[in-house]
């Protein structure tokens, strides 16, 4: 018996995500959070005390000013880093505090 109604699993999940936007949108922040502390490392999150993504704006609050500077000059190349570690444009600024 062969199956006529088939499709790839990622062809589904594309589906899914298409009707459930919201769901994409979270997951989407939450790689963010993720690529914070991968593309940054260990000492970036260890100075790294409140991180969240609200429409497309990152949030990240900071212990330290002189890392909060640093950060500040390279936001262009930081906010590139994350989006393509995400795999798609899901932020466009970064607000670091």
């Amino acid at each position: 018996m062969k199956r006529t109604n088939t499709q790839k699993l990622g062809e589904v999940i594309r589906d899914f995500f298409e009707d459930n936007t919201e769901l994409y949108e979270k997951m989407m922040a939450i790689r963010i959070q993720r690529a914070w502390g991968e593309v940054l490392g260990p000492m970036v999150m260890q100075y790294t005390r409140n991180l969240y993504v609200r429409g497309d704006v990152l949030f990240v609050s900071l212990t330290s000013s002189v890392l909060r500077s640093e950060l500040s000059m390279c936001e262009d190349r930081l906010l590139k880093s994350l989006n393509e570690y995400a795999g798609s444009t899901v932020i466009r600024k970064i607000v670091i505090r």
